[in-house]
Order: C-alpha cells, then sequence, then structure tokens
C-alpha cells in the first residue's frame, strides 16, 4: 500500500483550493472544522474567495489558529455562529461581529441533521485515503462528522500531516465533493505551565480519583495539574470529549490502561484532542485510542454506563447556593456551555461516578472571589445548582449534591479564598441563607493546617484520614454526638445526658487551630466524609497548658484510635511549644485511663474523689 498513488485513483475529484470555493455561494451556512484541525489553507483560501460573496454564515464549533473571517472588514462578507467562543473570536464577538448558540455537544449534530442548522460547505481536513478509500478525521472527530455528513458540498483539504486516528473517523472519498491536497503542520495547542494554585487544585481533585476509575479531563492546565497527581493511581481508563498531551505519561507509568472500563474496554475513547506534535505522532495508527463523534462520547447514557465515571470540568465562578457560571463574564460571553452538562449528568448517573467542577478561589490576581455571594449580573447558568456534586478549588472540595442551602454556603465558604470568607458569611445572614449567630472567623488568621492532615491505620487493618476539624463539620459532628451511647457521654461529658445543638456544635467546628485545636479521624461515606472520632485541646496562653479531651464513636472503640489521638495531639503540642497536658478522667472510664497510663509520657494522676486529674509535662 506505500506504493498507492490516491492522487492519481482521485484525479477527477482534486482541486485547488480557489476552485475548490466555487461551491460557496452568497447566504451559504459554511461549516469550518474543529480545533487543531481547522483546515487552514482553505479557510485562506475562502477569504482570499470573498469578493465574490456577501452574508455567508460561518458555523464552527471551537477553532484554534487565526479567523481571518472574524475581522471587521468583512463584516459584510460573514457572520459568526459560534457553539464555542474561543481566543480567535473573541474580540470579534465582543464586538457583535457574530452570534454564540449556547447549546450541549450532544446535542448539535442533531441540529445539522435535521436541518435547524443547515450546512451548505463543510471545509474539513482529513488524512489521506487508504487503499479502500477511506480518509481519517484525524485529531477531530466530534461534530465534524456530523457536518460533513449534512452538507450539500463538503470540501476536504488532504494533508499528510494529519493523524490516522481509529474509532468513528473515517470518511469516504465517495462522500467527499472536492480534495485539496496541500500539507501543512496540525496547529498546536500550547497550554501554560500550572502555578501553585492549579497544582493545589490538581492535588484535590486526584483525592476523588479511586483507582479503576474511567475520567473526563479535557485541556489546560487544572488536567495537566491533575495528571502531575494520578501517577500513582491504577488501572485508569478515559472517555472524554478530548485530551491533551497530559494523557502520554499517564499511559507510559502505567496509570491509564483502560482495563477496567465498563465499555469500550482496552480504549481511549474521545471526540477530539489538541496538544503537540508529540501527541499528535503518538496516537497516529495507534489502536488504543479511538475517536467517536459527539453524539456518542457526550451522550449522557453513554457515560453513565461506566461505572466509577468522573468528570472535571471548570467555572468561572459559583454562587453560594451551587449555580456555576461557566460560558459569559457578566453579559460578555466567554467561552460555551460545551460538554459539561453532558458529563456532570453522565456522571451523576455513573455508579460510583463523580460529577465536578474546578476553579480557582479568586480572580484577577487575587482581587476577586470566583466563589461570590450572587452571579455578575448578566452572567448565565450553565449548571444548575439541582445539578451541581463536587467544587473543587486549591482550598479543598465541597459536595453540594443533596445538601441544604445552608449546608451548601457554608461548605462553598470553606473553599473560598480565606480573605473573602468573612463577607461571604455576612452577604449569607443577610438572606437567611445561614443562622445568623453563625461565628465569623478571621480566616486568614485562622487559615486551616493542611500540612496537620495524616493517615494512618487501625489494629483490624482500616485506614482512617485524621484531619482537623472544619466549619463544615458541624452536621457531621452533632450526628456522631447524637450517636453515643449513655456510657460514652458519662465518661466524655460526665453528664446522663446531653444536647448538641448548633449553638454549641460550632463552637467545635469553628476554631482558630492555634489556642483550640481538634483533630477528627474520618472515614468514607456516601455523603462524603463519616466524622468517627474526635479528639481537641483547649490552651491557656497564660500557662502555655492545655486540656486534652477525645472521643470515639462506640463501633469504633477498642481499636487504637485513642491511642493515635494522644500521641499525634501530643506531638503537635509539643511541637508548638505548649509545657503541659493535663485532663479530667472517671474512674470508671479504665479504656481511657489505660491509653494514657500506656503512652509512654511520665504521666501523673491525682484523685479528687470524684475524677483522676491527669497531666504530663512536654
Amino acid at each position: 500500500m506505500k506504493n498507492f498513488d490516491w492522487k492519481e485513483k482521485y484525479k477527477d475529484k482534486i482541486l485547488t483550493a480557489a476552485s475548490a470555493m466555487k461551491f460557496v455561494k452568497s447566504g451559504n451556512s459554511i461549516f469550518i472544522g474543529t480545533g487543531c484541525a481547522q483546515p487552514q489553507h482553505l479557510v485562506n483560501a475562502l477569504v482570499e474567495h470573498s469578493s465574490n460573496i456577501y452574508d455567508a454564515h460561518v458555523v464552527h464549533l471551537l477553532t484554534m489558529g487565526t479567523a481571518p473571517y472574524a475581522q471587521e472588514k468583512y463584516r459584510d462578507k460573514f457572520k459568526i455562529n459560534s457553539f464555542f467562543i474561543s481566543d480567535n473570536i473573541r474580540d470579534a464577538m465582543g464586538k457583535g461581529i457574530g452570534d454564540y448558540t449556547p447549546i450541549f455537544l450532544s446535542e448539535i449534530p442533531q441540529e445539522f441533521e435535521t436541518g435547524r442548522i443547515p450546512i451548505d460547505v463543510a471545509l474539513i481536513s482529513l488524512s489521506p485515503p487508504d487503499a479502500g478509500g477511506l480518509c481519517s478525521l484525524g485529531v477531530s472527530v466530534d461534530i465534524v462528522k456530523s457536518a460533513a455528513a449534512n452538507a450539500n458540498y463538503v470540501i476536504a483539504q488532504v494533508n499528510k500531516n494529519m493523524p490516522r486516528t481509529f474509532g468513528d473517523s473515517f470518511i469516504h472519498v465517495n462522500d467527499i465533493d472536492a480534495m485539496v491536497p496541500f500539507d501543512e503542520d496540525i496547529i498546536e495547542g500550547k497550554i501554560d505551565e500550572p502555578d501553585d494554585v492549579i497544582r493545589r487544585i490538581g492535588h484535590n481533585i486526584s483525592r476523588l480519583v479511586e483507582d479503576g476509575s474511567t475520567i473526563e479531563c479535557g485541556i489546560g492546565r487544572i488536567p495537566q495539574a491533575l495528571a502531575e497527581f494520578l501517577k500513582d493511581k491504577k488501572d485508569l481508563g478515559v472517555h472524554t470529549e478530548m485530551f491533551g498531551d497530559w494523557i502520554i505519561d499517564l499511559i507510559e507509568c502505567g496509570a491509564i490502561t483502560c482495563s477496567k472500563k465498563t465499555i469500550n474496554r482496552g480504549k481511549v475513547v474521545a471526540s477530539f484532542c489538541m496538544g503537540s506534535k508529540r501527541l499528535y505522532d503518538y496516537i497516529d495508527n495507534n489502536p488504543f485510542f479511538e475517536f467517536y463523534p459527539t453524539e456518542y462520547v457526550n451522550d449522557s447514557h453513554v457515560i453513565a454506563q461506566h461505572e466509577k465515571m468522573i468528570g472535571i470540568n471548570v467555572g468561572l465562578e459559583v454562587d453560594l447556593t451551587g449555580q456555576v457560571c461557566a460560558d459569559s463574564l457578566g453579559y460578555q460571553f466567554y467561552s460555551g456551555i460545551g460538554g459539561q452538562v453532558d458529563f456532570i449528568r453522565g456522571c451523576a448517573k455513573s455508579r460510583g461516578g463523580k460529577p465536578i467542577i474546578a476553579l480557582p478561589s479568586t480572580a484577577k490576581d487575587g482581587k476577586i472571589s470566583r466563589i461570590v455571594s450572587n452571579l455578575t449580573e448578566g452572567a448565565g447558568v450553565v449548571t444548575t445548582r439541582g445539578d451541581v456534586h463536587y467544587v473543587v478549588t486549591e482550598y479543598g472540595v465541597a459536595y453540594l449534591h443533596g445538601k441544604s442551602i445552608r449546608e451548601r454556603v457554608l461548605a462553598l465558604i470553606n473553599i473560598a479564598h480565606p480573605k473573602f470568607r468573612k463577607d461571604l458569611i455576612k452577604a449569607a445572614k443577610t438572606r437567611n441563607y445561614i443562622y445568623a449567630d453563625q461565628i465569623e472567623l478571621d480566616s486568614e488568621k485562622a487559615s486551616y493546617p493542611e500540612d496537620l492532615e495524616h493517615y494512618d491505620t487501625l489494629k483490624d487493618g482500616t485506614e482512617i484520614f485524621f484531619r482537623p476539624v472544619k466549619p463544615t463539620d458541624e452536621a457531621a459532628l452533632s450526628e456522631m454526638l447524637y450517636s453515643l451511647s449513655e456510657s460514652s457521654i458519662r465518661t466524655r461529658y460526665m453528664a446522663e445526658t446531653m444536647r448538641f445543638p448548633h449553638k454549641e456544635v460550632q463552637q467545635l467546628t469553628n476554631i482558630d487551630y492555634s489556642q483550640n485545636l481538634a483533630i477528627v479521624g474520618t472515614v468514607p461515606s456516601v455523603s462524603g466524609e463519616h466524622i468517627v472520632a474526635t479528639g481537641q485541646y483547649f490552651l491557656d496562653p497564660k500557662t502555655q497548658a492545655a486540656e486534652l479531651a477525645f472521643i470515639v464513636q462506640d463501633e469504633w472503640q477498642q481499636k487504637g484510635m485513642g491511642t493515635f489521638l494522644l500521641d499525634y495531639l501530643t506531638k503537635i503540642a509539643k511541637k508548638r511549644g505548649i509545657k503541659k497536658i493535663y485532663a479530667k478522667v472517671l474512674p470508671a472510664n479504665k479504656a481511657m485511663l489505660a491509653v494514657f497510663h500506656n503512652s509512654g509520657y511520665q504521666v501523673k494522676t491525682e484523685f479528687d474523689g470524684d475524677v483522676y486529674n491527669i497531666s504530663y509535662e512536654l
């Protein structure tokens, strides 16, 4: 097949770009191929042909490279209708030169098929045909295949540099009206290196990715940062709208195998990719990759069939109730809906699925918060408050689905930038989203000590995540406290019965992490985390002595939890310069007395007739 001369076999279809433009008439609707597969040579020829046409409508999803038809001087020649606003047309859109159509990516092909969005001429880019006459759409199948199938005329730039990709990615020469041989480099999508904020977001997302998950992750700094933290994962799969260079390292290190995928097992499935020449060379004739049209890849029913399907999408701002704006900055349309809702809803229906919205906590060099009391005037909602599940910033993860407005507000404030949290709490109070007596800490001074997070294994082999308490733990901590047996309440609080109202529990979860420190032990649950133990100290700054107390849920007792909390809190206290630890223990609480006496510290015990006063110097 190396000697196959396609130009000779299909010479009746071969035209120059200028000659091929004879198919384009005034008033036509012209589709331009997506992303890095934009047929640049044909686009330039179209503009040169513009002296012969008026009011042509350019339709596209997202194009890279130049967009000369969007220049002011061609305003009478071309009208733009884009399903996604990319950098090359954003200024033009801001000047009113073009239109933006908000639509779910999965639904665009149906608009072509029904003729609601007509396509007169499709300008696409293909690999050279094989001996059977099949050309590959290469790096962009997405909506291109549907556009070509429903166009009156198809003009294809045949480029030997276009990778030949597998899947439902082929078009036969019989379905092409004009073939324009022209070789040029495929446009490369370059991504800036992630900064520390983006890397922290990637790290937080990685904690939600289990071994064997299938991920949807596009291009940009967040996917690139996330990939760094997925290298130790096992048997990840990929079913994604698009991908970039990040995928190569994860395949080569063995993290991505696709061996546990529920459907399309053993294959990376995508509809397009954008990256470097290294990526294009990697996918060329590589059977590990299969490209399919958007109506398959972005079908929420298909997405939902994958177990542990994790979709990672980005937002521009999120309000305190969970509404996500992802396509506009106020009244200015900035990007597009894309496949966000397709994957949010598909992942939500997946068994063990996790739909994720990721964004930095601030914008404009930290001057404004992206988590806001209300969306900017004019901003549109892409993902509704009913659809949102996980929201991730560099400050952590907020799980919102099924949560009340009050719970959502506190969860989102907890992952907002600390300098904006107090104002967000005040705004929430004015709307009666949260209780009027909600504590307002100075979050910049009482910053969450992430370095105190720690995984440990109990005697029975159970892994427990120990971390500082958060304001969002109020409901979980209250649930744990109310689950305690009468004997546990008596030994901890030295009372027969106890109430744990909001006013008191929030005192335990809203702390300064300095004079008061609480560590909780958590295990995974359907709602995120389940608190099974808590230990805390209360420091008297005058004496530098701290009172220690901890409690373990009944079914988690006798597993070494108390021993760990005592040792861990003592080490933290010693490191922070605290001089002495003391505690009060009832005589009946023999298990707790044993924990202290077996701790290895020089414990002093005094009995006052009612309780043991225990202390040790640091």
